[in-house]
């Protein structure tokens, strides 16, 4: 019997993972560079995401944008109640946790309708009931000209891997115990099956090296990725097919560089797509060249098109900034295509002017280096840019302040947390309105800062050292408590000089 659960892993929780993607200055940049008219994230929204697992990516950008009031669901308890301990830690106001299902989440009282509703890692994971569950919710609560994000398995890409999948999930079903447990045998039982030279994994080109990487996954990713009763890769016709009756219209890829054709696509290639005219079509075949396995969409419930003038004031009011220290961003983008250089005298003077601090479209501008590159490159620059993630378009200045007050007691309750634990591995900025990655290393040294600890690398090392951990170097553990701290040491002298910048740059540090 499922129970509660209809199939879905219940007995090991989901990782604590933060998704760019969902940042809701993120998802306008996604329509502005798609030419569609978007809910502002500087203004007071509303903000949904359904299937929060732990909920660290709702209270991350609920803390960053402190205007917007979130909403989330996810129906196993232990992710909520865990969620809602670090709202509570945070002393974050403006965001409600529920453990009702897709089904009863609709109909919740005091739920608000939405400019934003996100699910990442939900979709191709529940049953087709849950799915029109969800297709229901969206179109009674989204907003006409609100925004909806949706990551899911792809098909052709996911095509060749779903019998392997059903090798283990069918193995998994058969043993008894604790879901981890099951997903170790389970993992074996295949192992066995590529030891005895299956033609299976023979035939499939990469399929022994892609279990190779699998092996080696988060069990509690796996146990959630592969293991529960549901898993449908879905055509993205298929799914624009089904968000229609929520009347969305497709605006564009969340994965910023799925956007270019050009560091993507063969000549031949664009082409052919450009003879395409139907646009639901177009992203189809986009896959089978591109063999998708994962996608990260963007539909809006009634697209109005930017005129030339809208389009052109939105950008000059676009205010951007560099979540990597200047002199480490490298000019070289990493496409479909494979790597491909950058052109210096287009991305040079913008990363220049940006080295300082946050800037507008319109402060960049001002720079005679920044108007040469010319109004179209520049568009195309940040569009790289920041889907390369070294850049990420930030908040008006004017609320940095107010910001900066919830994002700091959100930081200082996860690294607190982050004393005996490696679980929570990002922190909010007020200036971006959303999440860096960071190393528990960094979080430590900052720590030690809010703190008033004088000296951080000796602050970490006892911390480390009183739950037994040792520090590592040319892959040996060190044994002495002088050897620790000596490279303790190092790796501030390494984060003072190349992280350190930044974290003053995003209002972390």
């Amino acid at each position: 019997m499922d129970g509660w659960s209809s199939g879905y892993v219940t007995d090991i929780s989901y990782t604590h993972g933060v998704y760019r993607e969902l940042t809701p200055a993120i998802l306008s940049f996604v329509a502005l560079i798609n030419g569609i008219c978007a809910p502002d994230p500087d203004e007071p929204l509303a903000y949904c995401e359904l299937g929060c697992g732990q909920g660290f990516s709702t209270n991350l950008f609920a803390a960053a944008n402190p205007r917007i009031q979130f909403y989330a669901n996810d129906f196993n308890p232990s992710h909520i109640y865990s969620a809602r301990n670090l709202a509570a830690a945070a002393g974050t106001q403006n965001v409600h946790f529920s453990d009702s299902s897709f089904a009863e989440f609709k109909n919740e009282p005091g739920l608000p309708q939405f400019d934003l509703i996100c699910l990442h890692g939900i979709y191709s994971w529940i049953s087709a009931e849950n799915r029109q569950h969800i297709v229901d919710f969206i179109r009674d609560r989204l907003k006409p000209g609100g925004l909806v994000y949706i990551s899911y398995n792809t098909l052709p890409g996911w095509a060749l891997r779903m019998p392997m999948r059903r090798l283990m999930a069918d193995h998994a079903a058969k043993t008894s115990g604790p879901t981890a447990e099951r997903v170790e045998e389970a993992l074996a039982h295949v192992q066995r099956l590529v030891d005895v030279d299956s033609r299976y994994f023979q035939a499939v080109s990469g399929l022994t090296d892609a279990f190779k990487q699998i092996k080696q996954q988060s069990r509690n990713y796996l146990a959630h990725e592969y293991f529960n009763r549901d898993l449908t890769p879905l055509y993205h016709a298929d799914v624009a097919e089904e968000l229609s009756e929520a009347k969305l219209s497709f605006v564009g890829s969340a994965a910023l560089l799925d956007n270019l054709d050009i560091v993507n696509f063969t000549n031949d290639q664009q082409t052919f797509l450009q003879s395409v005219q139907d646009r639901t079509e177009r992203e189809t075949l986009r896959d089978f060249l591109l063999n998708q396995q994962f996608r990260r969409d963007v539909f809006i419930k009634g697209p109005v098109p930017l005129t030339a003038d809208e389009s052109r004031e939105r950008w000059l009011k676009m205010r951007f900034v560099l979540s990597t220290q200047r002199d480490l961003v490298p000019l070289k983008v990493n496409g479909a295509l494979g790597e491909a250089e950058l052109q210096e005298d287009a991305y040079k003077p913008i990363l220049d002017a940006l080295a300082g601090g946050a800037r507008t479209v319109a402060q960049l501008l001002e720079d005679p280096n920044v108007q040469a590159v010319g109004w179209e490159r520049m568009m195309q620059a940040f569009l790289v840019m920041v889907g390369s993630g070294h850049m990420h378009p930030a908040l008006d200045e004017a609320g940095d302040a107010a910001r900066a007050v919830s994002t700091r007691a959100f930081n200082l309750a996860v690294m607190n947390k982050g004393r005996s634990t490696d679980d929570l591995q990002c922190l909010a900025s007020p200036v971006m309105g959303g999440s860096i990655l960071t190393d528990r290393f960094t979080r430590l040294f900052l720590l030690a800062n809010e703190t008033g600890h004088a000296d951080a690398p000796a602050f970490a090392w006892e911390l480390l050292k009183a739950q037994g951990v040792k520090l590592q170097k040319n892959d040996e553990a060190l044994e002495s408590d002088a050897d620790n701290l000596e490279e303790m040491q190092r790796v501030f002298a390494s984060y003072s000089e190349k992280l350190l910048p930044v974290m003053k740059s995003l209002a972390i540090a």
